[in-house]
Parts: structure tokens; sequence; C-alpha cells
């Protein structure tokens, strides 16, 4: 069995890393680069940087919060929030990322995952899929979460696994801040559903949440904010509580 892969996500706004509840109400949790420097040396698995007001402000991510990160770490930076087309992920991988993340734009033109997929490799290329429910079924939304984009998340996921995304990074925006877990209900749904690796985002409060995503939810890597950046948990100490379960992780 591979490995599963513990990922921090630095929500990054005005070139600092704030976290919020449900995507609001953001709070300041330190400088992106001194944060990137701490998880790098305790041994984290990859870490992601989104731009949470690049879509809504019509901008690219902030080319010297990216570098400045890449600057720091010796393992896989995912790049996300105002990758509109070709011209914005290329920028990103300039400035250091091995991989972006599409969201809002996918959505708005699903080419362009096949386009970057062509250019970067299939690898390289995440597609975040933002979700909330709705009834019995998981709606998609758009635009840091405040626009609903009439899809279904598992349709959604399917297609972009087809048109060439090599993992979907997707998030309950239910659970979003609350260390409530995971939604492993949506995560196994989706991880069903498609042949790439999902990354599950949302909800993470103590260990035994990660258990579960890795179990029942199916997910192939877990991604958490909070408990890392305010050192409620450690990464090693995660890791060591997982393995002692019988799941794999690199130590």
């Amino acid at each position: 069995m591979l490995a599963k892969r513990i990922i921090a996500c630095l929500d990054v706004r005005d070139g600092q890393v704030v976290k919020g509840i449900q995507f609001e109400g953001l709070r300041n949790a330190g400088d992106p680069a001194a944060l990137a420097r701490r998880y790098n040396v305790e041994g984290i698995d990859e870490l992601v940087i989104l731009d949470v007001t690049a879509t809504l402000e019509g901008r690219r991510a902030l080319a010297d919060t990216v570098a400045a990160v890449a600057r720091e770490l010796f393992i896989p930076l995912t790049v996300g929030g105002g990758i509109r087309g070709e011209a914005d992920a290329a920028a990103a991988v300039d400035h250091g990322a091995d991989k972006v993340s599409l969201n809002t734009a996918a959505l708005s033109d699903p080419s362009l995952i096949s386009l970057l997929a062509a250019r970067y490799g299939s690898q390289a290329v995440i597609v975040a899929v933002d979700a909330k429910r709705e009834g019995s079924r998981f709606a998609v939304y758009a635009r840091s979460g405040t626009s609903a984009a009439a899809r279904d998340a598992v349709d959604w996921a399917r297609e972009a696994a087809d048109r060439g995304a090599g993992e979907i990074l997707l998030t309950s925006i239910d659970r979003d801040g609350t260390k409530a877990g995971f939604d492993c209900e949506l995560t196994a749904a989706v991880a069903t559903a498609v042949p790439i690796p999902v990354i599950a985002s949302g909800g993470a409060g103590h260990y035994d949440h990660f258990v579960d995503v890795f179990g029942p939810g199916r997910a192939d890597a877990a991604l958490a904010a909070s408990i890392f950046h305010f050192a409620e948990h450690s990464v090693r100490g995660l890791k060591e509580h997982l393995r002692g379960a019988g799941i794999p992780v690199r130590l």
C-alpha cells in the first residue's frame, strides 16, 4: 500500500497566512515563509499555498509569497488561487511551484485542465473541489465558496479526472475550520468515483480524524491548516499515531 500523505495548507491573504471557519472570519496565523520552514523541518509531506482572495480580486497569486515559500522547501509545493489560465500557471511554476491547483477557472473552462496537463503533466495539475451538502447531494461552489456552480461534486471530480487532472483536492465547506472531523462520506464518494488520488480537506481537529479519513474516507492524502499553524498538534505526533493505527506514512 502506498504511504498516505500529510499536507499542510497555507491560506494566504495580503502576504500573511490566515484561517477562518467555513471560509469566513479569517484571522492571522503567521508568516508564510516561516511556517513553510517549520513544516519542512517537522516532516510534512507536501505544502499547499492558496491565495484566498486572488480569484475574488481578479489577480494571480502573489509571486513574492510563492517564491519566499519555495526557497524554504525540499518537498512538493502546490499553488492555487488566481490560476485563471496558462500564463498564471506558468508564473506559479516559474516562482517555484511543483503543482498548480485549479478551481473557479476549471469550472468556467474545463478545457484548461487538459491544456495544463498536456504542458506540465497530469501530476502537476490538481483540481480543487469545494463542496457543500445540499440534501442528499454534494454541491460544488466556486469563487472561494461564495458562488454555487450548479455542479455535483462527484460528477465534477469524475470529469476533472477524465480531462487529465492528476489529483482532486476535496474540501468540505461545511467542515472547514470546525475541527469536527473530515466529511468521510463526501471523501469516500469522490474517491470511489475517480481513478486518481483524492486529498481530503476541511475539519481536521485531532489525530483520529485522520485515521477515519484514511480508513472509511478512503483518502490518499489529508490536508490541514489550523491544527498545525497554532501548534495544537505536531506532524511527527500525527504520523506516529497513524503508523500505530496501521496506516502507512513516511516518518
